[in-house]
């Protein structure tokens, strides 16, 4: 018996993993129940017996190692299947995604070779435009046979367009330069943009194009102004200028005027708070890259969700809960910002979230008594804000700050045991507390109404 990791083979390896996206033709006669129980028994069974039979599967060094692709591609199938358990439609689609995206992308990057993204000279083009183009078939697909079994039935629009989108994004998210099991990453990419398809009313469509056709040129205009003078005040580089405005023009579209301003003020919030103590920063070295300029993973990382929040509180069934979901995604970006860069300025003593033992300034889940007073203060500052503009009832305040900072110590906790084995980076840190105070916020208010 060849022994895990000695003869490995690539090629069989990804070609098993494109096979195994067939068994989601299943979800459409299986249970939510029995879908679950299929999904559990592959992961038990890569855990167990597959070690024994499948050596060339393996590649070298994962028989070290408990958690390694072969046990998380199960994993990451089976918490599609318990994410869903009245679309199985979507964990089709986003299964599907995962098997012949990633899997083809790696074989054609190994064939094809040819131009590296410059974020990641791991990744090819190649490689991802095979991701895009076999992930969105297979994606489709699936949505499509599926589609008898969801409650309620999609459109065949949706069956064939929401995949594509998915697809896309998941094909980006495998290209981020970080530790994270790629099958994990894919996975919660692909099926987080199938919610997010789903979540839109076909009804508001007409309307929410015609409201986004009237502000569109007002919003690029402001945004232009914006971005440029964001850049010549060197608070941002080129490339995080036109990530922002693009971002700007998103909310002004989708939220209007009100929304757009809360934007603003989020964004000079933070920027004040990366100059406070800037030389103290530079000195100690703990100081935002670029001099305090802020990039497009910044800017993404920080409100992409709110756009995203933006985008469904025009286009989707839940308008009130899509706005207090953006404006607690921008409170929890702009107070975590604020809480870190006043914490590395004026902190006297930091500690770890996870041991409470002391740390240098800076440390990746570093809290501080100052940073956390002045986290508080802005979480409730912004989305006092948010209240006063009309984004959000006054009565969303409390449920906005007990969101943000919520995000912020998931944010925190992850960051103090991920971010420094190279697991997550601080832009999927960002982007992960703005996504947590968005779904907390949305979920706390919907219990509440």
């Amino acid at each position: 018996m060849t022994p895990a990791g000695r003869g490995h083979s690539e090629t069989a390896r990804q070609l098993v993993h494109i096979a195994m996206g067939g068994c989601a033709v299943l979800l459409r006669w299986l249970s939510w129940p029995q879908a679950v129980a299929l999904a559990g028994g592959a992961l038990a069974f890569n855990l167990t017996l597959l070690p024994r039979v499948g050596g060339s599967l393996y590649r070298p060094g994962d028989r070290a190692r408990v958690l390694h692709g072969i046990v998380f591609y199960p994993l990451a199938v089976l918490l599609l299947v318990l994410s869903f358990p009245r679309r199985p439609d979507l964990a089709a689609a986003a299964w599907g995604i995962l098997a012949a995206g990633d899997g083809v992308a790696t074989l054609a990057g190994r064939a094809f070779g040819g131009p590296r993204w410059p974020w990641n000279r791991d990744k090819t083009l190649s490689g991802s435009a095979a991701f895009v183009a076999a992930g969105a078939a297979a994606g489709a697909l699936l949505a499509w046979w599926c589609r008898p079994a969801a409650v309620p039935a999609p459109s065949m629009t949706f069956a064939l367009a929401a995949p594509i989108a998915a697809a896309v994004v998941a094909a980006f998210v495998e290209t981020i330069p970080v530790r994270l099991d790629d099958n994990l990453s894919v996975a919660a990419s692909a099926g987080a943009v199938m919610a997010l398809a789903a979540s839109i009313a076909p009804d508001r469509l007409a309307e929410a194009s015609s409201t986004a056709m009237s502000r569109l040129a007002l919003a690029l205009a402001l945004n232009g102004v914006v971005a440029l003078a964001g850049y010549l005040a060197r608070s941002v580089n080129a490339a995080g200028a036109i990530a922002g405005a693009a971002i700007g023009v998103t909310t002004y579209v989708c939220v209007g005027p009100s929304g757009w301003t809360l934007l603003l003020v989020t964004f000079a919030a933070a920027t004040i708070a990366s100059r406070a103590g800037l030389q103290r920063k530079i000195a100690l070295g703990i100081a935002e890259d670029r001099g305090g300029r802020r990039g497009p993973g910044n800017a993404i990382a920080n409100t992409g969700v709110a756009a995203i929040a933006a985008v469904l509180a025009l286009t989707g069934g839940f308008e009130g809960l899509a706005r207090i979901a953006f404006a607690a995604a921008l409170t929890a970006g702009g107070s975590d910002t604020i809480a870190s860069e006043i914490g590395k300025a004026f902190g006297r003593r930091t500690v770890s979230i996870t041991s409470f033992t002391r740390v240098p300034p800076g440390t990746s889940g570093a809290l501080s008594l100052e940073g956390t007073i002045a986290g508080l203060a802005g979480a409730l500052g912004l989305a006092a804000v948010a209240a006063a503009l009309g984004v959000v009832p006054a009565g969303a305040i409390a449920t906005i700050v007990i969101a943000a900072t919520a995000g912020s110590a998931v944010e925190s906790w992850l960051g103090a045991t991920l971010e420094g084995p190279g697991i997550l980076n601080n832009d999927l840190l960002n982007f992960i507390n703005t996504a947590v105070a968005a779904l907390a916020a949305a979920g706390l208010a919907a219990r509440l109404s």
